[in-house]
């Protein structure tokens, strides 16, 4: 038995250190890292305990040990600090058994992009601006969980006595945070504005994990991981999404479809009941931040599954129990969900709801009828250079059938894209999940493994020659079409590019299950070359965003007073209800 000490026990000590500096600059920096590192503690020891190791087992924990604290100081209307206190119990049970798991090597890349991180979270720390928008309400939240005692769900609630909101019935990353902000002894305020700039790393860590699970290959791990970060981060400039990876929905875009993603891979490849359960609470977690994500994510793993299944049966019984373990609790959170969503005006609208939610989105939307309409194809290309270059490649995934990244890309891509480009579907997915919602699935086209696998089969075929032509293909496209980052959609990414993908795609699809049966469909080299490929092709789109970081710096205007804060605070009673504009 080994009794090396967790090196992310050090944390603790790290804690108490931060808590002695002062509350701004570094000193606010190493409060919520500390704060952040140690909240993953308990996941960490309960994953290793469970035999899982990894970033991604460790995230999902970590939030699933709280989604159950949580759960139990709502039932006995405490405060945080009863989940405190089962969070340490945890990861003191948790402690011992951890050191009887054999430990797994940690791949060097992984150190590497993890330190990237840390530098991208550094820079994105002076743009972050003002908390505003959305933010407003996920800080009222989180500042309800920190101060009040006797808590309920109804207690945390957007409005007094005004119903639970149904995407964030269950505050689990509210609650997350709340507790960074207790640990680090600091104002909420401070983990919404920055608690972005402490994720990134996460954020690139679990990108390369996912990769690395699903093309078994550290280079196109990387290129996965680029392909992410360049389509989200850098492509809009000024950060793009990443300044906002404190708010839920990005937090379950970029954080825990990652790991869904990841543990799903691994448990197709070699399924345990300790990786079922772990994927299990990850679809809980993932169900609780953002339900409908938990919904869209599902659709590419189930086109995955129907690939290799018409391919040769391959991963069948594997894919299917992933599946269900991911799919249980999903299913049961929606099902808890439901009677709070039926309240809802956009759950089976009426004509004039209707009609009005098609005239807010119409720019996204062809629109035949008020039953006929699906999103514009040039919206799933509206994210620039990355989306443009995947779709375009994704065909080619057919010439690596054998490959279970190959069934992603065309199970995934044609699932998802048929959904929402067709006037018969896209209207009845719409009133199940919302039209503001189902315009959101777009997002789940597997973009970064069509790229990343699309330089791999490239690079069989041009061999050294592919740097060249992805750098070239990136400067093109970086300037022909480098993205419509607008609240709605004002020019979008050229549609042929998303029918090649469908269309391309659902022929790949057959080829690839033709050549798949004949165990034939091997073309690619998943080494250095790939990688460098997608280096060089996000690098013009690198250059972009560096070159326009500050761009989405709020006014200082916008910016609620230092008096009118003060005022709040010292004048206003505990637990009044006070209403504003913007």
């Amino acid at each position: 038995m080994s009794l090396r000490v967790p090196p992310l026990l050090l944390s603790l000590p790290l804690l108490g250190v931060a808590r002695l500096l002062p509350e701004q600059g570094v000193g606010l920096w190493l409060r919520l890292a500390a704060a952040t590192l140690v909240l993953l503690l308990p996941g960490r020891l309960v994953a290793r305990a469970l035999g899982r190791s990894g970033p991604a087992s460790a995230f999902v924990w970590s939030l699933g040990l709280v989604a159950a604290a949580l759960a139990l100081m709502f039932a006995v209307h405490a405060s945080l600090d009863l989940v405190l206190v089962l969070l340490a119990v945890a990861a003191v049970v948790a402690l011992p058994l951890s050191w009887r798991a054999k430990r797994e090597p940690v791949p060097h890349a992984r150190g590497l992009v993890a330190l990237a991180g840390v530098g991208l979270g550094i820079a994105l720390w002076g743009i972050e601006g003002i908390v505003r928008g959305d933010a407003l309400f996920h800080l009222g939240r989180m500042r309800k969980l920190d101060d009040f005692g006797g808590l309920s769900l109804h207690a945390v609630d957007e409005f007094k006595d005004g119903g639970l909101h149904p995407g964030y019935a269950f505050p689990l990353w509210h609650g997350w945070l709340a507790l960074v902000a207790k640990l680090a002894a600091v104002d909420p305020t401070a983990v919404v504005l920055h608690e972005s700039s402490i994720l990134a790393p996460l954020a690139l860590v679990l990108a390369y994990e996912m990769g690395r699970q699903v093309f078994r290959s550290t280079w196109l791990a990387v290129a996965t991981m680029l392909a992410q970060v360049a389509m989200i981060a850098l492509a809009p400039g000024g950060g793009g999404a990443y300044t906002s990876l404190e708010l839920p929905g990005t937090t379950a875009r970029q954080l825990l479809v990652p790991a869904v993603i990841a543990l799903f891979f691994r448990f197709v490849r070699d399924p345990t009941r300790a990786l079922a359960l772990t994927l299990a609470v990850a679809g809980m977690d993932l169900a609780f931040v953002h339900p409908t994500y938990a919904l869209f994510i599902a659709i590419p793993l189930i086109g995955f599954a129907l690939v290799r299944a018409l391919g040769g049966g391959e991963d069948l019984r594997a894919s299917a129990g992933g599946l269900v373990a991911f799919g249980l609790p999903v299913v049961a959170v929606v099902a808890w969900l439901a009677p709070i969503v039926a309240e809802t005006r956009s759950h089976s609208p009426t004509a004039a709801v209707k009609a009005q939610s098609l005239l807010q989105y119409a720019t996204d939307l062809s629109i035949s009828s008020p039953s006929s309409y699906h999103l514009l194809p040039g919206v799933v290309a509206r994210t620039g250079p990355v989306a443009i270059a995947a779709l375009l490649l994704a065909p080619l995934a057919a010439l690596a059938a054998r490959r279970r990244w190959s069934a992603l890309v065309l199970g995934g891509m044609v699932l998802v894209l048929a959904l929402e480009l067709s006037s018969f579907l896209f209207p009845r997915f719409s009133d199940l999940v919302s039209l503001s919602q189902s315009r959101r699935a777009a997002g789940f086209v597997p973009f970064a493994f069509a790229l990343a696998g699309g330089a791999a089969v490239l690079t069989r075929g041009l061999r050294v020659l592919v740097l060249p032509v992805a750098l070239a293909s990136g400067i093109v496209l970086e300037q022909v079409y480098p993205g419509d980052f607008e609240q709605r959609s004002v020019h979008g990414g050229p549609a042929l590019a998303t029918w090649i993908a469908l269309w391309g795609g659902l022929a790949g699809a057959v080829m690839a299950i033709v050549l798949a049966r004949r165990g034939r469909g091997a073309f690619e080299r998943t080494g250095v070359f790939a990688g460098l490929a997608v280096a060089a092709f996000v690098l013009p789109v690198a250059v972009h965003g560096f070159a326009h970081w500050d761009k989405s710096s709020p006014p200082a205007a916008s910016a609620l007073t230092p008096g009118l804060v003060q005022f709040l605070r010292t004048h206003v009673p505990e637990r009044s209800v006070v209403y504003a504009d913007l």
